[in-house]
């Protein structure tokens, strides 16, 4: 006969499956995502040397579009809910071969944290029409924006883990208010993107571009 304390550590085992679950998805999801990246900014920053050397372009002339694409290109990518796109980070891997890095990251991150408003209103306007019950992170993202506030969104904008959105829509349904959560969003893309390029150009310049 099963007492109620037997009953009830079942339970705690059986609901901590769906929790390890989530967290094997996201990690397969990082290590999809890391993967995607570097191909990407590696074929990209390939065709822009192959561009340039074929039609002979002066391509520090045009680096206020470069930035405007890699402006462009962070707004729309990062407009998307709990869809991680490396898109983003590839054409600022790749502008950064040719131009300043700080500068590329630093479009980038201004534009992601435009895009990342969509997270937010979504809140805003009520988490269930965002995220699907139960979704991993989420409980313990919201107690961590409503204990520690723009600090939390800062931690959740630099670490690559845990998707970005759900800090974003806790703090719209928090109210947050947009005066406090998009310097404190910024304050953590920025230095986060800065070390992903120059890690990027890293690789690139490890792995040689073929002639």
């Amino acid at each position: 006969m099963q007492t109620d304390d037997s009953r009830g550590r079942e339970t705690d085992n059986a609901g901590d499956v769906p929790g390890k679950r989530g967290r094997q998805v996201q990690w397969l999801k990082l290590a999809i995502g890391l993967i995607s990246l570097v191909a990407l900014s590696f074929a990209l920053a390939y065709l822009l040397g192959y561009a340039a050397d074929k039609l002979n372009l002066p391509l520090y002339d045009y680096a206020w579009l470069a930035f405007l694409i890699v402006f462009v290109t962070s707004v729309v990518c990062n407009l998307s809910i709990i869809a991680p796109v490396p898109v983003a980070a590839a054409v600022m891997i790749a502008a950064a071969t040719t131009w300043n890095p700080v500068l590329s990251a630093l479009f980038a991150s201004l534009g992601a944290a435009i895009g990342e408003l969509s997270g937010y209103y979504a809140g805003y306007l009520g988490k269930r029409m965002a995220m699907p019950d139960g979704f991993a992170w989420y409980g313990r993202v919201e107690k961590w924006v409503h204990r520690h506030g723009v600090w939390a969104i800062a931690f959740l904008s630099f670490q690559p883990i845990i998707p970005f959105d759900i800090g974003g829509i806790v703090a719209g349904g928090a109210k947050m208010p947009l005066h406090k959560f998009l310097p404190a969003l910024w304050v953590g893309r920025f230095p986060k993107y800065v070390i992903l390029t120059y890690a990027g150009l890293g690789l690139i310049h490890f792995i040689p571009l073929p002639s």
